[in-house]
């Protein structure tokens, strides 16, 4: 009776049909939370955080405010943020009133929003292993050796001082 599973049965208990999205996980305006939080789906945010913040979606409304880093795939922002922002997508209303640095593949800025920061796309912080040298000293007792750059334009050509 219990051994046996169906044909369309994942064998816990649930159908072989994928899963829908859960709703998202709501902080409501009267509510204040100090601490972190972290989760796999999405989280809207209405009341005040005081910790980080760690989700796949994140909605920021308008009476919001966070105070803390947030890490996401894509955030929406009407209220206060304080602490830098991480994502994929980040998108600020005219509402919305950053204070931090944003670490983005898009960003789109609404006309009125406030925004105190440095914004850097993720592509450009990723460094080219072409211009990298590394050496080593086989010989036990040899000397340190240094690399200085030749040209700040060309990374290509160094200088070896041994």
């Amino acid at each position: 009776m219990f051994s046996k599973t169906n044909n369309g049965s994942r064998g816990d208990g649930r159908s072989g049909t994928p899963e829908k999205p859960s709703a998202p996980s709501i902080v409501s305006a009267g509510l204040c939370i100090v601490g972190d939080l972290s989760s796999v789906g999405e989280i809207h945010v209405d009341g005040y955080v005081d910790g980080d913040i760690k989700c796949k979606g994140l909605l920021v409304g308008e009476r919001a405010v966070i105070k803390g880093e947030i890490v996401a795939e894509m955030v929406s922002i009407h209220g206060t943020v304080n602490g830098h922002i991480k994502a994929q997508t980040v998108t600020l209303s005219k509402m919305a009133r950053v204070s931090g640095d944003i670490l983005h593949e898009n960003l789109s800025i609404e006309r009125g929003a406030f925004l105190e920061g440095q914004c850097k796309r993720m592509d450009e912080m990723k460094e080219p292993a072409e211009g990298r040298i590394n050496l080593v000293a086989k010989e036990p007792g040899a000397s340190a050796l240094a690399i200085q750059p030749i040209d700040s334009d060309e990374k290509k050509k160094a200088m070896i001082v041994i």
